[in-house]
């Protein structure tokens, strides 16, 4: 069939891999096969690509970040204690600090999962926290993250300060108008608390 047939099996045995990755009942071959498709393949051939695609992805399809580690490492540093939806906003809070720059990039999902978790943990704790030494983790790559993470906070606190009297009306207007709507941070908290539970894992996969 040609280059064009091989790039046409590709395409839907990855469609087939994601849809058993992500729905409970997987389509029927034929299902992904409807539209502008100039050949159809039977489901062996199908699950011949599948097995192929998988061999040389080394079955790692899942898509890791630092949320997939994150309810494993809290509770790791936490006495097997789930956090609080407070705890959980200020986590996915320091997640998305960390994206904006490009120096995270260098660390593993695993190592930012760990370094956010002991420094909102040591937010509260500070006196009596001491670190929980996990292994397959470089506890030195997590502490350089958690320096990376204080150096950002830092820079946020500096920026955040008001520089002159116009800032500073700003600032009194913006407290004034987020006084008049408390719902939101109720529904912010309630929906980072639904999405952490999504993700909760006592036994993480793969750190590398």
């Amino acid at each position: 069939r040609g280059k064009a047939g091989k790039m046409q099996l590709l395409d839907v045995a990855c469609l087939f891999l994601a849809a058993k990755m992500e729905e409970i009942e997987v389509p029927l071959s034929v299902d992904l096969q409807v539209e502008e498709c100039k050949f159809i393949f039977q489901a062996k051939t199908i699950q011949r690509m599948e097995l192929l695609v998988l061999g040389t992805l080394k079955w790692r399809i899942r898509s890791v970040t630092p949320f997939t580690f994150m309810d494993y490492f809290f509770r790791k540093n936490n006495d097997d204690l789930s956090p609080p939806s407070s705890q959980i906003s200020r986590l996915f809070k320091l997640i998305l600090t960390l994206t904006r720059g490009i120096e995270y990039l260098e660390y593993k999902p695993s190592e930012v999962a760990a370094a956010v978790s002991i420094s909102v943990i040591r937010e509260t704790n500070l006196d009596k926290y001491e670190p929980y030494f996990i292994k397959n983790v470089q506890m030195e790559r997590v502490f350089k993250c958690l320096e990376l993470i204080h150096e950002l906070q830092r820079s946020a606190a500096v920026q955040s300060v008001p520089q002159n009297p116009i800032e500073v009306l700003d600032v009194s207007c913006l407290s004034y108008k987020s006084d008049e709507l408390p719902t939101v941070s109720s529904a912010n908290s309630k929906l980072a608390d639904s999405d952490f539970k999504r993700v909760n894992l006592n036994k993480p996969p793969n750190m590398d």
